[in-house]
């Protein structure tokens, strides 16, 4: 359904092109930990506590704004997160200390929460159900692309000009982004280029524009989907904030990895990510196309994701550097064919109008499980130097999570606001 039907194939480049600038932004602290805790002396803790200042922000602006997209809309929510992001991780060149470091990573938590609550409704908007899981997928694996660039990207700038310049130059990308998105997105049912074939093809499920006034996610808690969703959040989505934010330093300190041969291990995990979303996206999405339900297409490829994270456990007592690379890629890709899924169950079940704010407070439970083991996780590396309890416990929530939607999502499908 490509051709004359393409405008929602060029919005959805340029929603993975947010992704990705999103992921570069985010990463480079991970990145670059090893390099700037030398020259600014942190401790491991000192990084544990930065971190979590991202992730509380990242809660807090993920619970306001769902509700701040659901109200004014996909294209406003955007060009204010991404101006926000831009300008908050430009401010990092010039930290000096833990304080203002965190500081900057707090206020680009803030801006860089609106991106998913903003990257679905999108998606939700502009196409239907049969294709949304491979769009999520599609979108999200922006995140992998980003994180696959900013090695690169970030190694060369810094060995070149300097740690700040990472920050300025990477930071910069997101205002050049807003100048394509304000000139090219709206709604399809205002969108120039649109034909009504397209039109009609994005609406065959009978989710005419939703007009009705967005909802408040306090009304959400009156669905026990929304505790489901909400808890599978809060004990995952801290596992990639752990590949993000410490896989650099554990290869650094478990197989003396540095910051230059550190880029093609990165680039494998995340390459490997990517595949994971995407096939992950696919996978649901096909078995839909072949007449399975929606409710089967969900869970069981977020069952064989799961098995795909469970040899991670493993990680911290192999020696051999690759075959610890092909564990956490496997890893890493099990959690993103979960995230494109988890993603696209809250358009599966909640209505157009409620889908921004579901996103903000799924991705709020999420954040606080991240800041809650950022925390935990600096502790205890700084206390016992091992990581061998937290890829324990990483290999074993995306079954729980299957477990999870089972019992307490008896179907998916639509729920009556």
């Amino acid at each position: 359904m490509k051709g004359k039907q393409g405008v929602r194939w060029k919005i959805l480049t340029m929603i993975f092109f947010a992704t990705t600038i999103n992921y570069i932004d985010r990463q480079i602290i991970g990145i670059l930990k090893p390099f700037i805790a030398d020259d600014l002396n942190w401790s491991e803790a000192d990084y544990g506590y930065i971190v979590t200042a991202f992730q509380i922000a990242y809660a807090i602006g993920l619970l306001s704004m769902g509700k701040f997209i659901d109200k004014h809309g996909t294209r406003l929510g955007y060009v204010w997160a991404i101006v926000v992001w831009s300008i908050a991780g430009m401010a990092h060149a010039a930290a000096r200390g833990g304080v203002s470091f965190a500081a900057a990573r707090f206020v680009l938590g803030i801006g860089e929460a609106a991106n998913f609550p903003a990257a679905v409704k999108g998606i939700a908007e502009w196409f239907p159900k049969k294709e949304r899981a491979f769009a999520a997928g599609l979108f999200n694996s922006g995140s992998t692309v980003g994180a696959i660039l900013a090695p690169i990207v970030v190694t060369w700038i810094t060995l070149s000009f300097g740690w700040q310049w990472a920050f300025i130059i990477t930071g910069a990308l997101g205002l050049i982004w807003v100048f394509f998105w304000l000139n090219y997105y709206t709604t399809p049912e205002k969108h120039p280029k649109i034909t009504p074939e397209e039109l009609a093809y994005i609406h065959q499920d009978n989710e005419e524009k939703d007009n009705r006034p967005s909802l408040k996610w306090i009304e959400l808690f009156k669905y026990k989907q929304t505790y489901a969703i909400c808890t599978t959040r809060f004990i995952s989505d801290w596992v990639w904030w752990f590949f993000l934010f410490w896989i650099p330093d554990f290869l650094s300190k478990t197989h003396g990895v540095n910051l230059k041969d550190v880029v093609l291990p990165l680039i494998v995990i995340y390459a490997v990510s990517s595949i994971g979303g995407i096939g992950g996206g696919w996978l649901s999405s096909n078995f839909i196309k072949n007449g399975k339900s929606v409710n089967y297409a969900r869970k069981t490829t977020i069952f064989i994701c799961a098995l795909l994270v469970l040899p991670v456990m493993l990680v911290s007592q192999i020696a051999n550097l690759w075959v610890a690379v092909v564990f956490i890629s496997l890893a890493a890709a099990g959690h993103q064919g979960w995230a494109s899924n988890i993603f696209t169950i809250v358009s599966d079940v909640y209505p157009k109008n409620a889908v921004g704010s579901m996103m903000g407070l799924s991705g709020f439970t999420g954040a606080i499980g991240g800041a809650l083991s950022a925390a935990f996780v600096g502790v205890l590396l700084e206390s016992t130097g091992s990581y061998f309890l937290i890829f324990m416990v990483a290999s074993s929530v995306y079954m729980l999570n299957w477990l999870i939607l089972r019992v307490f999502i008896k179907e998916i499908k639509p729920i009556g606001i």
